[in-house]
């Protein structure tokens, strides 16, 4: 990972098929939505009504192949050290298998209200749930990988409709949240050159479809990074740009930090010489992790699992206490979206491409949209706040007691009362 953050801050810092049901959209059109690859080559500019609907036989063919499992040998008394654990990995398999309840997931999914469009030649599927509130902002919810947008599940209805759960109607926002291209039911793009950048134009695109002129941004992971590039190309149609993932460097070693704040990231990085090899191999052959990843349930659970567990607030003596942060379900609902879409290996070029495609624009520079940092623990890089305040327009900067990478499915509350409380200073 300090590879990679190293990679990003250059280029940041100025020195299977997707399936779904045929509806009708707003306008009484019918819209088979059952397709895989980038949308025909005519322009369409029309939002169609999506819902989930993974085919029973992907269903049946996804349990046959998990009851074929073929698993390695593990060195004895070790869990983690050398990769996902197999105890682990072979209760999580055999849940997976036997008693994880597709339909169940795919029912709450689509209690929020889902819609595809067509940007650029890639039908972009994404979350559109309006709030009640009528004076609610808009914001944008980014995921990163390997995530989705079943991480922002538990966020929506709180975000949306605060009143309902402890919250005041001036705490409102229409969430938009898009699957990312090549993530999940967006089309994965048959092209080279989709990297962050590119991606936060198509997002801007989008919200200027959907009528809004000015809103709000959020994300972690490659959402921040997403983020940034749209804060910097768009910053007169932004309120705010919210980040628990702040990426911020000190090329010219000038920028302040104190002791603790420089012990912590030491700390951060120490750690996560261990946890890079994922990176180097999504940023430079991709398709050849995705053969295997795209064919085994159990492979692919396995490589995404272990993210999930090397990157969220567990005491080093509990590691192997995922459960207590991640139920079985919210494991296994992400990684079955990777699986029914067969999107693992269009996902993973991110990495490639953030490495690879020509710059759109110049340095990224100084970002002037107000900006607030929430800052969990064990997040995978520490930055800061002098630095992040030479890059960025820091406004809040909230030091939180516990949580890690995946904060919207970790630790949901800390998030949303950081949201509410950094967007209200920020509103009309």
């Amino acid at each position: 990972m300090a590879n990679l953050l190293r990679l990003l801050l250059l280029t940041l810092l100025p020195a299977g098929p997707v399936f779904a049901q045929a509806v009708t959209d707003p306008q009484g059109t019918p819209n088979d939505l059952n397709r895989n690859g980038p949308a025909s080559t005519m322009t369409d500019t029309s939002i169609r009504e999506f819902r989930i609907d993974i085919p029973e036989q992907a269903i049946v063919d996804l349990r046959q192949r998990l009851a074929l499992t073929r698993y390695p040998d593990q060195i004895d008394n070790t869990t983690w050290e050398y990769g996902t654990d197999q105890e682990f990995l072979a209760d999580l398999v055999d849940y997976w298998q036997n008693r994880f309840d597709w339909r169940s997931q795919e029912r709450e999914l689509n209690s929020f209200d889902q819609y595809k469009t067509e940007i650029e030649g890639l039908d972009i599927h994404f979350i559109h749930q309006r709030s009640p509130h009528p004076e609610a902002i808009p914001l944008l919810l980014v995921h990163g990988w390997p995530g989705s947008i079943a991480e922002f599940r538990k966020i929506i209805g709180p975000l949306t409709d605060p009143t309902r759960y402890g919250g005041q109607a001036s705490d409102a926002f229409h969430v938009i949240a898009p699957s990312l291209p090549g993530f999940g039911f967006s089309d994965k793009p048959d092209a080279p050159g989709y990297s962050p950048e590119k991606i936060a134009h198509l997002l801007a695109a989008l919200m200027e479809r959907l009528g809004y002129e000015r809103y709000g941004l959020q994300g972690g992971d490659w959402g921040a990074i997403i983020n940034r590039y749209l804060a910097a190309s768009y910053p007169d149609r932004l309120i705010g740009l919210h980040s628990n993932f702040v990426l911020a460097g000190n090329a010219d070693g000038q920028a302040s930090a104190t002791p603790e704040e420089l012990e912590k990231r030491e700390i951060r990085e120490a750690y996560m010489s261990n946890e890079r090899g994922y990176q180097q191999i999504q940023g430079t052959k991709p398709q050849t992790l995705g053969y295997a990843l795209n064919d085994s349930p159990a492979g692919l659970a396995a490589w995404i699992v272990e993210k999930f567990h090397g990157w969220s607030d567990i005491p080093q003596d509990q590691r192997s206490n995922l459960y207590d942060k991640f139920s079985r379900d919210e494991l296994l609902t992400n990684v079955s979206i990777y699986w029914f879409t067969e999107t693992i290996t269009s996902s993973m070029r991110i990495y490639y491409e953030n490495r690879n495609a020509p710059r759109l624009g110049g340095p990224v520079g100084y970002v002037s949209v107000p900006t607030g940092g929430a800052i969990f623990p064990a997040e995978i890089s520490a930055t800061p706040r002098g630095w992040a305040e030479r890059s960025y327009n820091i406004v809040r900067w909230t030091v939180m007691p516990r949580g890690g990478h995946f904060a919207a499915l970790e630790e949901p509350e800390l998030l949303i009362e950081d949201v509410r409380e950094f967007y209200a200073g920020l509103r009309p």
